[in-house]
């Protein structure tokens, strides 16, 4: 008999970034190996922060995804998606789609049940789903994070109420009380994790589909086709763009390094702060910038190999609380990549220990600038290869989901 596995998550596939696009690749993973997988989630708006097409926003649907092995069954439930996310229009679209998932929890309780229960954090929040499940059908309830959504909420400012904030990690804190698996996808927030409960916390990282992402050769050929010169040094961030990524920075190097006409600044894909980087670039006159939208998946790949210098940029007070996703397909590629962590958080250990990157203070501009005209003058050819053969030996997607579903008994 297949085994029958729930998912209640805020992100969900065609999503191309972030939670979404893991939260799909692993039900389509589950599903493909006999699993019968149900998704609560939302319509996809991340990371536009706009429903997508042909979507609606409007009330819920019930929408059927056709796999190799078994359908994947999806509960689309309507929420406030604000256009220009605040701490407060955030804390409103959180509590905009509690209510209405867990409608559909109370719709499914009657069903046939669930084996298991899977939420994925952030939103923190869908953990009281799982637990009502748990305690009325006998799932087991496994609790994956991605994100410490409070921490980074206190740390970050996003939420300036310590009452708030209390009451915030209280409700944590019964969840992970009554979760039967806590898993997370760094060491750093596995320290974390093990200070709020008495339970084990599993090392389960975000993985790479290394059939889609790899080495190309010609990157003289691929900067054509992306409309550069080939003897362009192209210096790439691409994720979300947000005020908590801290790109400021790449504005002013990209200012101070506008002598260096060589030298070539993308920002590509989407966000709330985009437009505001893109307004500062024009008012400054940096020529040196441009601004690419989100890549589809097709030519992604080509897009990341172009690149000579790739920039995952954290400020200060994230360095153990977010562990960027992006990192892993610019590792596939065999990318050179400029990171700033702090020494002694999970993301600094593992591009320190492996070799796999260039490190930087985060928030200090002077040497963030200088690492970029040193890194752009050699080759690395050393940490390139280190790169790849990380993720070939420790992130590919069968190997992370293959030890992951072992929690599951």
């Amino acid at each position: 008999m297949k085994k029958r596995l729930l998912l209640i998550g805020g992100n969900f596939t065609p999503e191309q970034t972030g939670i979404g696009k893991y939260n799909g690749e692993m039900i389509n993973w589950f599903s493909n190996r006999g699993y019968d997988c149900t998704v609560i989630t939302t319509s996809p708006y991340y990371p536009q922060w706009k429903v997508q097409q042909p979507y609606s926003n409007k009330w819920y649907k019930k929408e059927v995804i056709k796999g190799n092995s078994s359908d994947i069954t999806v509960y689309r439930c309507p929420q406030y998606v604000p256009g220009q996310p605040s701490g407060l229009k955030r804390l409103i679209q959180e509590v905009s789609f509690n209510l209405s998932s867990l409608l559909s929890v109370l719709r499914i309780l009657a069903k046939k049940k669930f084996d298991y229960v899977v939420t994925v954090v952030p939103p923190f929040y869908l953990g009281l789903h799982a637990v009502l499940y748990r305690k009325l059908r006998g799932a087991k309830f496994l609790y994956h994070v991605q994100d410490l959504q409070i921490d980074a909420a206190k740390e970050l400012n996003m939420i300036q109420s310590e009452g708030l904030i209390n009451t915030l990690f209280n409700v944590e804190k019964y969840i992970l009380k009554n979760a039967d698996v806590v898993s997370a996808v760094s060491t750093g927030m596995i320290r974390k994790m093990k200070e709020k409960t008495m339970k084990d916390v599993v090392f389960s990282p975000n993985w790479v589909d290394l059939k889609n992402f790899y080495p190309l050769t010609g990157k003289g050929k691929l900067k054509h086709q992306f409309g550069f010169a080939e003897d362009d040094k192209i210096i790439l961030y691409s994720g979300a763009i947000g005020e908590k990524q801290g790109l400021e920075m790449i504005l002013t190097s990209a200012s101070k390094l506008k002598a260096h006409k060589n030298l070539k600044f993308v920002i590509c894909g989407t966000g709330p702060y985009k437009d505001i980087l893109e307004a500062t670039a024009i008012q400054e006159r940096l020529d040196n910038i441009c601004f690419f939208p989100l890549q589809h998946l097709d030519g992604f790949n080509a897009f990341l190999n172009m690149a000579d210098v790739h920039l995952v940029i954290q400020k200060k007070g994230a360095s153990d609380l977010v562990m960027p996703s992006k990192l892993n397909n610019i590792l596939a590629v065999g990318g050179l990549v400029l990171v700033t962590a702090n020494p002694g958080s999970s993301l600094y250990q593992v591009v320190d220990e492996n070799n796999i990157g260039i490190l930087v203070e985060p928030e200090n501009e002077v040497e963030f600038t200088k690492a970029l005209i040193r890194i752009c003058s050699m080759e690395h050819s050393e940490i390139k290869q280190n790169a790849r053969k990380y993720v070939e030996d420790h992130l590919s997607m069968d190997e992370v989901l293959s030890r992951f579903i072992k929690h599951f008994n």
